[in-house]
């Protein structure tokens, strides 16, 4: 039978007791139903996976004890960061959640010259949380045992120019001179993908682009949405030289 995962934010090691989260003990025994003697899998992005039991199940608390420890290694071969122009509400949501389950091992909002979301301070912390929790549910989901990285979002050109010189850095472009057959990611190096927002890179965006070293790659004739053009590049990438065999 498969058991549930759950992550939680703690030191985890085989024979530890200790007190669930709240927010781990509530969807555990309340929504899940879980009862004293139930095992789960707890994970919290070492690389391993942690079956706990369920000593006690009171109403202000909830304590586990780490019964084993399991390596995982379900992480891609390919180290993929995706640029991702800021999009609106669920778009966003949608593909943090799609991307951390095809694999990407780092995300880097950013705010583009188009970009329609608007963010203070106080609302960008709040929104930043949801996203790392997106990505922490989807690792739930898909069994990953480490949770990719989402960074606090930033202007454009900070984060071109902050990319690794080894990586090979790519542009989505309908006419862009590179296809993924004419691609030679250097050894050992990684690939990161920028994507535009909802209204697309301006033509500014594309010349701090250009010159931070991306170049344009053809992933087909037709224009992607935001929510599209991501996924299906790092479909396309992890296909061709990840995991997704």
């Amino acid at each position: 039978m498969r058991l549930t995962r759950c992550h939680v934010d703690l030191p985890l090691a085989t024979a530890r007791t200790f007190t669930l989260p709240e927010a781990a003990a509530n969807h555990l025994t309340r929504v899940l139903r879980l009862r004293e003697g139930d095992e789960c899998v707890l994970f919290n992005g070492d690389g391993q996976d942690h079956v706990a039991r369920l000593l006690s199940v009171g109403k202000r608390e909830v304590q586990v004890e780490v019964v084993s420890s399991l390596a995982v290694d379900r992480e891609s071969p390919l180290h993929l960061t995706l640029i991702q122009g800021i999009a609106r509400g669920e778009k966003m949501d949608l593909i943090l959640q799609k991307a951390t389950e095809l694999g990407i091992a780092r995300i880097q909002p950013v705010n583009a010259e188009r970009t329609e979301v608007k963010l203070d301070a106080e609302r960008l912390d709040k929104r930043v949380a949801h996203w790392r929790s997106v990505v922490v549910s989807a690792c739930e989901q898909s069994g990953r045992a480490r949770v990719p990285e989402v960074s606090m979002p930033t202007a454009l050109m900070p984060a071109a120019q902050a990319c690794n010189a080894a990586d090979l850095r790519l542009l989505l472009d309908p006419v862009g001179d590179l296809s993924l057959a004419g691609l030679s990611p250097p050894a050992g190096a990684g690939i990161v993908v920028a994507i535009g927002p909802e209204g697309g890179w301006s033509p500014r965006d594309r010349e701090i682009l250009l010159a931070s070293g991306f170049l344009g790659l053809r992933l087909g004739p037709r224009i992607l949405r935001t929510e599209t053009a991501g996924l299906a590049a790092i479909a396309a990438l992890q296909s061709r030289y990840g995991d997704l065999a």
